[in-house]
């Protein structure tokens, strides 16, 4: 899958309209709408989204992001695209619907088909939706795709309802959406090591400040080194003061300094707290590791 930042001709593109953050199984169907088409009618395909998200334009202050970019970029790569521009919204952002399907979709790809959420807008003052682009589909030569809501149980499945769980915790929910685990991912670094005199070797990394931040507490988690039980937050109990993601990789001994860590979040266990003592830390800690190794 290529990348590209700025726009360049590049016709007869099946493409996806969308931010997509989360790639959840809504933001799934719009795109596979797009690769499937593709695939069928010999043909490549495009995500056409922004390198931020447009808010970052209209209130000076970006959302807390359910991926980072790289991981978003990463799981489109899966779904199977060809291409994904990621365009500088603050460039478009003084067109309307009408001028930004002629001037930029029709000019720069000549689109055969079109594939959007059901919701989707775009343009000033959101003059851009799923009629303009079914009552526009003749006269450009294009096939018009609007997907309808995805639903877990009778709910609709979008960025904000995943933020929100993910922000009360409710992990399991939040990934049944989103159709893969809420991840984290970086590099290995030193902590205090004050795990490895409790009996519990950790794995430090920072959590990255783009994302949407979990509550505080132990969650039970995977890894791309093995099962584990993470902990997210200030470590009261040892007068910490700065969040810090650090993870218990179980029957897992190795150095692993400096090598990535991805951490894929399934479940809270509980609330972090000030425990009376480091013993008493102790013993919640192993009670946490036999929590998982039950599940």
């Amino acid at each position: 899958m290529q990348i590209l930042h700025e726009l360049s001709s590049n016709k007869n593109l099946s493409v996806a309209l969308g931010f997509f953050d989360g790639v959840h199984l809504g933001h799934r169907a719009v795109i596979k709408s797009a690769v499937n088409y593709a695939k069928e009618n010999g043909t490549k395909s495009a995500v056409i989204t922004f390198f931020d998200h447009p808010c970052c334009y209209f209130w000076g202050v970006c959302p807390k992001y359910i991926l980072t970019r790289k991981e978003r970029e990463k799981r489109i790569k899966s779904l199977g695209a060809d291409y994904v521009y990621e365009l500088d919204f603050e460039s478009i952002s003084g067109l309307t619907g009408a001028e930004y399907l002629k001037d930029v979709l029709v000019n720069y790809f000549t689109p055969v088909a079109i594939s959007t959420g059901w919701n989707h807008n775009f343009g000033a003052n959101k003059s851009g939706n799923a009629k303009l682009l079914h009552d526009n589909s003749q006269k450009y030569g294009y096939e018009y795709f609007e997907i309808p809501p995805e639903k877990l149980g009778n709910e609709v499945i979008n960025s904000t309802t995943i933020r929100k769980l993910l922000a009360k915790g409710k992990i399991e929910k939040a990934n049944e959406m989103l159709g893969e685990d809420f991840s984290v991912s970086g590099k290995v670094v030193e902590g205090n090591k004050i795990g490895r005199t409790l009996g519990f070797k950790t794995a430090n990394i920072n959590y990255p400040p783009e994302l949407i931040e979990l509550p505080y507490g132990a969650y039970s988690v995977e890894t791309n080194f093995g099962k584990g039980v993470a902990n997210f937050g200030i470590r009261p109990t040892i007068n910490g003061s700065t969040a810090v993601l650090e993870v218990h990789i179980l029957d897992f001994d190795k150095d692993i300094y400096g090598k990535n860590l991805n951490v894929r979040f399934q479940k809270m266990l509980r609330s972090e707290k000030k425990f009376s003592s480091l013993s008493e830390l102790k013993k919640q800690i192993q009670k946490d590791i036999n929590s998982v190794l039950k599940a």
